[in-house]
């Protein structure tokens, strides 16, 4: 019985320090974080010297940068949140941040970064800051998703209480399970399957990130 009770105290304890080891990392990257704005103006500014972010500088991944460039704009002009949710976003009083990492070449943060905005414009006990994969290798490693660097990853942090309260990435649920379904069958993601998950994207017009994403915040 003292065997288990001392390996239970010693789990616990690593536990602890891993908190408050991945708390430190994620008030490092806030602190350095770009807001939104200076994001959207950096992915612009690629986009007409024909670069891209990251430590591959394919044409591949320059040719996705525009895409995405493309597809923030319309969000940023389209996606409205209901009433309902503004009012209670608008009644939080604890303060919270967004870090979100990514990548300007990331398809799937190009639907999710602009909505995590419109989160966050609605209340200003919310900051959303942003910081790029290949620059935060750290920071990266310590929010794996099935022991993969996949993006884009937003995590919460509760600057009133100290304490990460959640995370989300790289994808809504129902995306998540069209990708793990689609790897199962055919072992990877074609071009075509990435199409059609853009597709998906629009048809679902930005409700399955704003759920999962409102999920992580105490609504009443």
């Amino acid at each position: 019985m003292k065997d288990k009770f001392a390996e239970r105290s010693f789990m616990e304890l690593m536990e602890k320090h891993t908190q408050e080891d991945k708390s430190t990392l994620v008030q490092q990257g806030i602190s350095m974080g770009m807001d939104y704005e200076k994001y959207r103006d950096l992915v612009h500014h690629l986009v007409e010297i024909g670069q891209t972010t990251g430590h591959l500088k394919t044409e591949a991944n320059v040719h996705y940068t525009q895409l995405n460039d493309r597809r923030m704009k319309r969000w940023d002009k389209t996606f409205s949140i209901p009433e309902v949710i503004q009012e209670k976003i608008a009644r939080l009083e604890s303060q919270f941040q967004f870090l979100a990492i990514t990548e300007s070449w990331c398809g799937d943060a190009a639907h999710s970064m602009p909505i995590v905005n419109k989160i966050a414009e609605l209340n200003p006990n919310i900051d959303y800051k942003i910081v790029l994969r290949d620059e935060v290798p750290e920071i990266m490693d310590t929010f794996l998703t099935n022991e993969a660097r996949s993006i884009p990853k937003v995590i919460l942090w509760d600057k009133t209480n100290g304490e990460i309260v959640g995370e989300w990435g790289p994808r809504p649920r129902v995306a998540t399970e069209m990708v793990e379904a689609y790897k199962k069958e055919h072992g990877k993601l074609t071009p075509e399957f990435k199409q059609d998950l853009q597709v998906w994207y629009n048809k679902d017009k930005g409700e399955g990130i704003l759920k999962d994403i409102l999920d992580l915040l105490p609504l009443e």
